[in-house]
């Protein structure tokens, strides 16, 4: 008697997902944008592994960081977790391997990274992030090249003026108001931190009340106050409600908002230098803007710190950041190596670019398919596919059931957003001759066309036939012609 089959259910973890090919495509135009300008600025390639020890990451990102890792056994029974973020490790890279990693050193990384965190729209689990990080110099020119980079990645994957933005604000800018409105604690002051870089999701009036005694979350639980004087809110309301204008005009509005220290004039004087290096870069004011309510909710940072967002993509949040850490790799070393650096969330930043139009869903790394009326020899098909592959040109033969009809193979080239189809039959196999069509040009020409012989006729105009010897040439003209659009 046979026993009935146990199926396993198929389904992702919660908070995880999966890349079809669509989703690969779009993931790797992005990437090689961004690739070609961060190689332009100077940045080589590096890779980590996904597991490091405990150690080496906790304590790193702070309290709830800590609680968000994915902790492990290796098979020593060491304790291990997964990776956080790529900055850690690279810090790690540069105590560890300190006669190989001349100074100083700009390195770009690519990878997933992990966190046990709430998931959410554009928030997952493991998730991909795309790192620069500068390390070896204390000067603010450095932060300001970082934030150009970024600035010109952005660019490179179609945004322009208006449609992102870099917000900045400085760590030590933060710690003079803090420390001027008589708040000492380091603790203390990291909860504040935490409280205020929560500013766009909850709310200045939720900010206030955990900075005060506490709320109640939108769940029902409750969320402990810092437990601030009113006096104390009242200034740190007044400091992060200071208007932004132009960089320089927003420093001294800063000035004005904040208690008068040597630890303010330190930090408001470094706004000064990034604001005359962003503007040397040739940074808009548009792209990049002093904003003092940006806290970054990291311990590790330590000088600029900022955060991209596409205005019109909000609800995904934020798409990168980054700042200065001029402490971390001390955790490893008794020598400081300062640092600064940025991440692009690749994940969230696909979400964002989808939402407002500026990637296509249908993007393919497939140029031209040879397709064929039922029949035709394979072998053929095959042999064309190989000579437009020897010329450079990414090619996939149509290999579905037999009996499929040269429409329906037609239309399958065209919903994959295929540029070309190279068309055989027996007649073209008799007379050397192969049929190339302009699968985008006939979907053009048949916008709003509702009678039959008008859409045929439309689909003759976007194809020709030609002799196979000029069967290369006239492929690269149609996929020249799709690549200017």
């Amino acid at each position: 008697m046979e026993t009935e089959k146990q199926l396993v259910e198929p389904q992702t973890l919660k908070g995880f997902r999966d890349y079809l090919p669509a989703d690969m495509a779009a993931r790797d135009f992005v990437v090689d944008r961004i690739k070609r300008v961060y190689e332009r600025y100077g940045f080589v390639q590096i890779d980590t592994p996904v597991l490091e020890h405990l150690e080496t990451l906790l304590g790193t990102g702070g309290e709830e960081t800590n609680k968000e890792l994915f902790r492990l056994e290796s098979p020593e029974e060491d304790a291990v977790a997964m990776r956080f973020d790529l900055t850690v490790p690279f810090a790690r890279i540069l105590a560890q391997y300190r006669d190989q990693v001349k100074l100083p050193f700009r390195r770009y990384h690519i990878g997933p990274v992990f966190r046990a965190d709430k998931p959410g729209p554009g928030r997952y689990r493991q998730f991909t992030q795309f790192d620069i990080d500068a390390a070896g110099s204390l000067s603010v020119a450095v932060d300001a090249e970082i934030v150009a980079t970024i600035c010109e990645a952005l660019r490179a994957v179609g945004l322009t003026t208006g449609e992102f933005r870099v917000r900045i604000n400085n760590r030590k800018i933060v710690d003079a108001l803090l420390y001027g409105c008589g708040v000492d604690n380091i603790a203390t002051h990291k909860h504040i931190l935490r409280v205020v870089d929560k500013l766009r999701k909850v709310g200045i009036d939720n900010v206030c009340r955990e900075l005060g005694p506490g709320r109640i979350d939108d769940s029902g639980d409750p969320i402990p106050g810092v437990k601030l004087e009113t006096s104390t809110i009242e200034q740190l309301v007044k400091f992060i409600s200071v208007p932004v204008s132009t960089r320089l005009e927003t420093v001294e509005a800063m000035r004005a908002a904040l208690p008068e220290s040597e630890l303010r004039e330190a930090a408001l004087a470094e706004m000064v230098t990034l604001a005359e290096c962003l503007a040397s870069l040739g940074v808009h004011e548009e792209d990049a803007v002093f904003d003092p309510t940006l806290a970054r909710g990291l311990d590790y940072y330590t000088g600029p710190v900022f955060e991209v967002e596409l205005p019109g993509a909000l609800e995904c949040g934020s798409v990168g950041g980054g700042g200065r850490y001029d402490g971390l790799v001390e955790r490893f070393m008794d020598a400081s190596i300062p640092a600064t650096g940025a991440s692009i969330g690749l994940d969230r930043f696909i979400d964002a670019l989808t939402r407002v139009g500026k990637l296509d869903a249908n993007i393919t790394t497939t140029q031209a398919m040879v397709v064929s009326f039922p029949g035709t020899p394979e072998a053929e098909l095959l042999r064309v596919a190989s000579e437009l592959r020897s010329a450079g040109i990414a090619t996939e033969v149509y290999m579905g059931a037999a009996n499929t009809g040269l429409g329906a193979r037609m239309s399958y080239a065209g919903g994959r957003n295929i540029p070309v189809a190279v068309i055989l039959g027996p007649d073209e196999l008799a007379n050397g001759t192969v049929a190339v069509k302009d699968l985008r040009m006939g979907k053009e020409k048949r916008k709003d066309i509702k009678s039959n012989e008008e859409f045929r006729k439309a689909g003759r105009v976007a194809q020709q036939t030609v002799s196979r010897a000029e069967l290369i040439a006239t492929v690269r003209e149609v996929i020249a012609r799709a690549d200017e659009k």
